[in-house]
């Protein structure tokens, strides 16, 4: 693939990435305007809006300002000033990683990498930068650095990663040194501790997600009817129903983060002076969305028996960790299970931290976790339960060991 055709798929590749982001919101209101509005608004205002919640999906603060009538219909009276909208509605970010994922793929097995990569980056930026442009406006008005910036961080993310697999699975012959090399060349007691280190922290950040996500998904099923009468009294009509449901599915990552927070234990606030956490939930006033009805109310007996999930998390961890530590001594043992935990803690607090920010007026600008307390909290659970874990495993297996050998005459 020459250089010319190469340029044009990258081009092609991040257009697709930004259309595919874009319609997600623009089809169900251009639906809404057609049969709701019967054409009545200018189509412009939903594009605007469908701008909006991409930029917003990608951590981008958009200034808005209400009419001071429809603020107080929403029961938010001081809506009326202007003030920043800056959580992000992290589903729109995942599909962009994933998307650039498959762009990164595709552009790495071609023979002109680093050109495809430079005109894919480049091309989503400019789109970047045009479509926050175009949704200026002075009652909703996207920072436009970061409408250029955020989003081409997260598809740059998805790009790297993409790339980088690809080149890992396909290594080129005669391209000189390599991460792989690099790698290669560390000592060998590191590059087992590393690699086990890496290994057991994002399987216990990637198991404490998974937890968190049935638990949102049972939350969800239990609390159907409260998610029902929350729904009926916002009176949306069908429509309007299903671009609010479409409105949730695009916190949805952010509600998994927020319930492995709660796992995790320092909880989450919904609104300044809010905490919901496994030992008690204080909440004030309210925003009538629907999926808010699945949230724990008031003290649990059992909350504290939740902080055994991320503790047997850790001990599962420790495990993972036997195979690349079993030879070396107590010392890089002990290192593995306190790296296991520091790791882990960090990249559970990046996503409290992506998934927390300001969600409207007043005491709502404090909505979701704080990301050092939860980087903390599980830092410390996986650290002291994996490290535990490892070193009893791997003495086990010195002892079988020795065992053996015995019987055998070792």
């Amino acid at each position: 693939m020459n250089r010319r055709v190469t340029a044009l798929l990258a081009a092609f590749e991040s257009a697709l990435v930004v259309a595919i982001g874009i319609a997600i919101p623009l089809v169900p209101l251009t639906v809404l305007w057609g049969f709701h509005f019967q054409l009545g608004l200018d189509w412009v205002v939903f594009w605007r809006a469908a701008v909006d919640i991409w930029l917003l999906g990608h951590g981008v603060d958009i200034t808005m300002q209400l009419d001071p009538a429809l603020a107080a219909a929403l029961a938010l009276p001081e809506a009326g000033t202007p003030f920043v909208l800056g959580i992000a509605a992290l589903g729109f970010a995942l599909l962009t990683v994933l998307l650039a994922l498959r762009t990164g793929r595709r552009v790495a097995q071609t023979s002109n990498r680093m050109l495809g990569e430079v005109v894919a980056l480049a091309t989503f930026a400019a789109l970047a930068w045009a479509v926050t442009l175009s949704a200026e406006y002075p009652y909703a008005s996207p920072s436009l650095w970061q409408g250029t910036l955020l989003p081409t961080v997260v598809f740059a993310l998805g790009l790297l990663i993409g790339s980088t697999r690809e080149r890992l699975d396909n290594p080129a012959e005669n391209h000189g040194s390599s991460l792989r090399d690099w790698i290669n060349d560390w000592p060998s007691d590191v590059r087992a501790t590393v690699a086990a280190v890496f290994r057991a922290s994002t399987a216990a950040v990637a198991a404490i997600l998974a937890v968190a996500g049935l638990a949102t998904a049972a939350s969800l099923v239990l609390n159907y009817a409260e998610i029902i009468r929350l729904y009926e009294s916002v009176q949306a009509g069908a429509l309007g129903g299903a671009v609010l449901t479409l409105g949730q599915l695009a916190f949805l990552p952010n509600f998994v983060a927020w319930t492995a927070s709660w796992l995790v234990g320092p909880g989450f606030a919904i609104g300044t002076g809010s905490s919901v956490g496994p030992l008690g939930t204080s909440l004030g006033p309210l925003p009538a969305v629907p999926a808010f009805g699945a949230m724990p109310t008031g003290d649990l007996p059992w909350g504290m028996l939740v902080l055994i999930i991320p503790v047997l998390i850790g001990f599962l961890a420790g495990l993972l960790l036997r195979r690349s530590t079993a030879e070396l001594d107590w010392a890089w043992r002990i290192a593995a299970g306190v790296g296991t935990g520091v790791v882990a803690g960090t990249l559970l607090g990046l996503v409290a931290w992506a998934a927390a920010g300001s969600a409207g007026p007043g005491r709502l600008v404090t909505v979701g976790s704080d990301p050092w307390a939860v980087a903390v909290w599980f830092g410390v659970e996986i650290a002291v339960a994996a490290t535990l874990s490892a070193l009893r495993i791997c003495r086990l297996l010195e002892t079988a060991r020795q065992g053996r050998c015995r019987l055998v005459g070792c």
